[in-house]
């Protein structure tokens, strides 16, 4: 009986050495080379599990309340390494990254910096373990603690457990379904496996590459991109809807519900913000965090096409279209010659540092256009800069006006790459600036 006790522990072990701390030496000088699982700790929700079927068996790998993800230490050289993070089809190469050693604990240090968005992680190593903490400078003591472990390749758990539903395709679903007016929106969802992937589309934007699991009846999705940290959870019902949970990072939770329904639309991008009644032109006088002052109307946007965005660098939408906006000009050099371009950018980051950050943003993102800074980050202060229009319901909006000053397009949000409408957009998007350009 001993023996066969002996047996089974040692079974055991081996069967969790894969997901153990790595503690051996390696060829590298700093942080181990391979993927990490890392996890942002948050404390526990408190829906009731009326179902059984999984949890118990998750709590050696995950727990609620737990936003999981995963990324990849890079080397460039012996000494150099940069994280690159991944949310399903998404990679984010993360180089801005400064080691030291902290000599009062005697462990390795580095901070990894999201610049475009003013965040930064935090953490102490020791061999194949981190611990530390995602700190979001531009909200007063925002910080969430931090660990990660080396060679752990899975998001949320190793489980196979069958999952009740395939929950591919398209969902009508309702955000805050516990408040007074709960927010539409589409989940595109495609499963293989117990393997989930997929967004949810909102008529102010989508929720970025979102990456999980299904086991038995429950499902987790969640995403970290250095400005967001997603977490949804959610279980299939018996009638085969869902119900669940959202959290953004520390400060927002919300109840949400969805059904299948491959017919649900959103509000019109095209349409949800217009002019007001009456209202003839769009104009400003601002100054580039390089000292040129913008005026509109003015010579410098005679005879040109413009497009004006309404942005925060804070936002992962709108660095989308920030991105979209660049690659459009690069690629199509005949249109972009006809064209003008400003973002307006309503920040977070206090007024004192806020230039040399858009200065930052423009070029990491090699933005061949202008950014200046437009206010703080208030839908009401961008309304105040655009009084011509009806509202501001969403960071990012997008102004297109033709060569004589004419309103043309004013679109909403931003379907990004995670979403299945990106390519329409850009389609679209093309379509009105060649046809533009032809007037």
């Amino acid at each position: 009986m001993r023996n066969t006790l002996i047996l089974i522990v040692a079974l055991a072990l081996a069967a969790l050495a894969p997901w153990s701390c790595i503690t051996t030496d390696t060829a590298y000088t700093r942080v181990a080379p391979g993927i990490w699982r890392g996890v942002l700790e948050l404390e526990k929700f408190n829906i009731p599990v009326r179902d059984k079927d999984t949890i118990f068996t998750l709590t050696e790998q995950f727990r609620e309340g737990e936003i999981p993800f995963l990324f990849e230490v890079k080397y460039i050289d012996n000494e150099r390494f940069y994280i690159e993070i991944r949310n399903g089809a998404e990679r984010i190469r993360c180089d801005s990254v400064q080691y030291g050693r902290d000599r009062s604990q005697a462990r390795d240090t580095f901070n990894v910096f999201f610049p475009e968005y003013a965040t930064y992680l935090h953490v102490e190593v020791r061999g194949g373990a981190m611990q530390g903490e995602w700190i979001v400078t531009t909200k007063d003591n925002y910080r969430i603690p931090f660990y990660a472990h080396a060679g752990r390749d899975y998001r949320f758990t190793t489980l196979n457990q069958k999952p009740a539903a395939d929950l591919s395709g398209q969902w009508a679903a309702l955000f805050g379904i516990e408040e007074e007016k709960p927010q539409k929106a589409i989940g595109e969802f495609r499963q293989m496996g117990n393997h989930l992937e997929g967004t949810f589309r909102t008529e102010t934007g989508d929720y970025r590459f979102l990456e999980g699991t299904v086991q038995g009846r429950k499902f987790w999705l969640s995403a970290f991109d250095g400005a967001h940290a997603f977490l949804f959870s959610g279980s299939i019902q018996p009638d085969g809807s869902l119900q669940g949970e959202f959290r953004s990072g520390k400060h927002y939770r919300t109840l949400w519900k969805a059904q299948r329904d491959s017919t649900f639309q959103l509000g019109n991008p095209d349409s949800l913000t217009t002019l007001k009644p009456g209202a003839q032109r769009i104009t400003f006088d601002l100054t580039t965090p390089e000292g040129q002052r913008l005026t509109f109307p003015g010579p410098a946007f005679e005879g040109k096409i413009k497009v004006f965005t309404i942005l925060g660098t804070w936002c992962p939408n709108c660095l989308d279209e920030q991105r979209f906006l660049a690659d459009f000009v690069r690629k199509n050099p005949d249109l972009g010659a006809q064209m003008r371009i400003v973002g307006f950018a309503f920040e977070r980051v206090k007024p004192e540092a806020v230039n040399a950050h858009l200065l930052t943003y423009k070029r990491r993102l090699g933005l061949p256009f202008d950014l200046v800074y437009a206010g703080k980050a208030d839908k009401k202060a961008a309304e105040a800069v655009f009084p011509a229009l009806s509202h501001v319901m969403a960071f990012p909006t997008m102004i297109v006006l033709d060569k004589q000053n004419r309103v043309r397009s004013i679109h909403t949000g931003f379907d990004g790459p995670a979403t299945s409408k990106y390519a329409d957009f850009q389609e679209k998007f093309t379509a009105l600036i060649r046809q533009l350009a032809q007037e």
